[in-house]
């Protein structure tokens, strides 16, 4: 058993796909020969990082963060701003 948040979850040490589109399939072993993979462990891979974006956090601003800082982030430049408006007088 594994314990992921507050529930535990049973493990199967493998499984079994039935009628995967034979697409999926080719493309699958095409992916794992160009990275000298096994088909095995190229899905592995494809289902793992599936689930890790699933997981990703809901907050926007989190979310953008966690797909800039890892290519050195971005420095914007802010515009200065001005004073405020009256607000409207509803008389």
């Amino acid at each position: 058993m594994w314990l992921t948040g507050e529930r535990w979850i049973r493990v199967w040490a493998s499984i079994t796909i039935r009628n995967l589109n034979d697409e999926v399939k080719m493309r699958l072993r095409v992916q794992a020969v160009d990275n000298g993979r096994s088909m095995e462990e190229g899905a592995r891979l494809v289902l793992r990082r599936v689930l890790e974006c699933m997981n990703t956090p809901r907050n926007l601003a989190v979310a953008i963060c966690a797909r800039v800082v890892p290519l050195g982030g971005v420095d914007l430049e802010l515009s200065s701003r001005g004073l405020m408006r009256e607000p409207p007088s509803f008389e």
